[in-house]
This record gives structure tokens, sequence and C-alpha cells, in this order.
């Protein structure tokens, strides 16, 4: 069985609201099937492509984001 596809791009609304109030909200979203989580750092343990898409971004809009089949630790 092949692994899930994982998406991962920087959460634009969380880096601002940061910028904003001096949070320390994680900006790293990780997609997975139906699940997101969140970090502050991310590790890719494999292969991996960086993609940039601007005329056709992804449903929650980032235009630019990493693909992977690999193993993902958020930290």
């Amino acid at each position: 069985m092949r692994k899930a596809k994982s998406i991962l791009h920087v959460n634009q609304h969380a880096v601002r609201a940061n910028k904003k109030d001096g949070g320390n909200r994680p900006v790293i979203t990780h997609k997975q099937r139906r699940m997101n989580n969140y970090g502050h750092t991310a590790e890719i343990a494999g292969p991996s492509i960086l993609v940039y898409r601007p005329d056709k971004p992804l449903s929650c809009g980032a235009r630019c984001w990493i693909e992977t089949y690999a193993d993902v630790t958020l930290r």
C-alpha cells in the first residue's frame, strides 16, 4: 500500500498574526489526507518537491508548497 501524499506550506495568516501581536503560533501546516497538523519546524525524511503554482493555488490559498510521500515530523 502506498503512503499518502503530504503537503507542507507556510500559513501566512499565522505569520501576520504573530507579527501583529507578538504571538508564537505555529506557522507550518502539514496536510495529509483530511488532517492538518501544525508546527514550528518540519523534518522531511526522504525525497520531496517544492511546487510554485500561482495560477492554480491550493484550496487554502497557498501558491508555494512542498509535496512528499516521505515521513514528516513536526515540532
